[in-house]
């Protein structure tokens, strides 16, 4: 049986914080980019688990949201794009160097 792929969890992670601002842009409804940005954290949470252990995984889940929040007060200063690549850049590259290069 052909195994499926996993999406690294520095993408889904990067992924819901740049996928959820873009959505709440495109339909001025900020809920929607928080609930994509949950979702991409709480999928990308059990394999932080497995594959880190509990600690840095409770460590990345708030890098995730602290940088969500962080990008608010950035974007004042540089825009609201480059604060969101900055930020979901920092949770790539902490997601990848301790969880992904190890998988």
């Amino acid at each position: 049986m052909a195994r499926i792929p996993t999406v690294p969890t520095a993408l889904l992670a990067a992924g819901g914080l740049t996928g959820g601002f873009a959505l709440a842009q495109a339909t001025e409804k900020r809920q929607l980019g928080g609930a994509v940005f949950l979702a991409a954290t709480a999928a990308a949470i059990p394999r932080w688990t497995r594959t880190a252990g509990p600690a840095t995984a409770a460590a990345l889940t708030g890098l995730s949201i602290g940088a969500m929040g962080a990008s608010h007060p950035l974007s004042k200063k540089i825009g609201p794009w480059p604060s969101v690549a900055v930020v979901s850049t920092a949770v790539a590259v902490a997601a990848w160097a301790t969880v992904d290069r190890r998988a």
